[in-house]
């Protein structure tokens, strides 16, 4: 795979090294916090899809992908798959050997069912569907298709997890359903499926994770939740989780497999979630961070769609944002801005991937070009979302 593209994404997304991460008083996705690490629950409720039999967890949700287009000998089938995406899930079905043929997203990321049935034809065998940002797509009208003409309904919940769409949790629709655990929980590593049909026997049993990895990703978490909340008693420890985590982030080389990586590695196929990961899971609460992060959407929502076109008008009932998109011009340029202030905005997938598709999608492009994301999860206090605005109104 082409190294180009990483470099641009990191270059256009305005990443900063790790040893800058204290610098963001609102980062991109959740941090972990000493409680996490500490606090014991016992036998906590979990809610979809944790609390799913068939559920089984990977290192990365890419992994997952891959082992599911294994599992269903996709080789050499065809699935339709969104012209709007990341770029990791597009290369482990590709490294599964999968045909890919690509399908419109509009503009405000929906997708039209009925332009995804128009494209179905004899080879086809699976509809592929991202739920964006947690706003689900037409799972409805794509699951009842993919019943009617014998096809599988893979739902990407990368985005989306905790999200329901008529009283029912996103993931549940299709056959299978991926989900991405790191982009809406503090855990240092995790991705998990959900099996309509069957199971746990499905998949090989996986190899623990490497430890330095899942410490060197928690380390630098715990060093962004210690800057933001620096007392005196945690001075102490600040400083011996930041030198723990440079030290054992040199340790860790280019191939391994730390989180947030642009490429899918089939080395990193069959590492499991850690045990830290699941231990992370088992202290949140679940109907706290939902509510948290609808309150903060809509706060944010309220205060600056004035200053910039939202992606999302409105946040229907059911959704978990797990971020505040919205439209701006010179994406790049504005990323730095935020970057410089301490708010860790995201450039939201561009540019495009290099296996992405040949033939035009003029809306997609522009989805690209100007979607950009700014944090709304369940960290970020009323006074962070205050100074975030103050923030978003001098940039914009």
């Amino acid at each position: 795979m082409e190294d180009v593209w990483s470099q641009d994404c990191a270059a256009n997304a305005g990443v900063l090294p790790p040893e800058r991460r204290d610098e963001f008083f609102a980062t991109a996705y959740p941090v972990l916090s000493p409680s996490m690490v500490w606090a014991t629950r016992k036998n906590p409720e979990l809610p979809f899809p944790f609390n799913h039999p068939s559920a089984r967890y990977f290192y990365f949700a890419r992994n997952a992908i891959y082992g599911l287009a294994r599992h269903w000998n996709l080789a050499g089938k065809e699935v339709l798959f969104p012209s709007y995406f990341h770029g990791v899930e597009l290369e482990a079905l590709l490294a599964a050997g999968v045909h890919v043929r690509f399908y419109p997203v509009r503009h405000g990321m929906q997708v039209n069912w009925d332009e995804v049935a128009s494209l179905i034809r004899g080879q086809t065998r699976v509809i592929y569907l991202i739920h964006y940002l947690g706003f689900p797509g037409p799972v409805r009208e794509l699951s009842q298709l993919c019943r009617q003409r014998n096809l599988l309904l893979i739902e990407d919940c990368a985005l989306a997890l905790f999200s329901r769409h008529e009283e029912r949790p996103l993931g549940s629709w299709g056959d299978a359903a991926i989900y991405c655990l790191y982009k809406s929980l503090p855990v240092p590593n995790g991705g998990a499926i959900v099996l309509r049909r069957g199971g746990l026997s499905a998949f090989r049993q996986l190899s623990p994770p490497p430890w330095r990895n899942s410490f060197s990703s928690a380390a630098r978490s715990l060093d962004s939740y210690l800057s933001n909340h620096n007392k005196n008693w945690q001075r102490k420890l600040l400083k011996m989780t930041r030198n723990t985590a440079k030290k054992m982030s040199r340790s860790v080389d280019a191939n391994s497999a730390q989180a947030g990586t642009n490429h899918f590695n089939p080395l990193h196929a069959e590492l499991g979630m850690s045990r830290l990961s699941r231990r992370v899971i088992a202290s949140q609460d679940f109907s706290a961070i939902v509510e948290k992060r609808r309150k903060n959407f809509s706060y944010l929502l309220e205060r600056l769609r004035g200053l910039a076109r939202p992606v999302f008008g409105e946040l229907p009932q059911g959704v978990c944002p797990l971020s505040y998109p919205l439209l701006v011009e010179d994406k790049p340029a504005v990323v730095e801005k935020f970057l410089a202030r301490g708010v860790e905005a995201v450039n939201m997938w561009f540019p495009n991937h290099p296996m992405g598709p040949e033939e035009p999608f003029p809306e997609t492009d522009e989805l690209r070009r100007t979607v950009l994301e700014l944090p709304c999860h369940q960290d970020l206090s009323l006074a962070d979302l205050d100074r975030l605005i103050t923030v978003a109104t001098e940039i914009l």
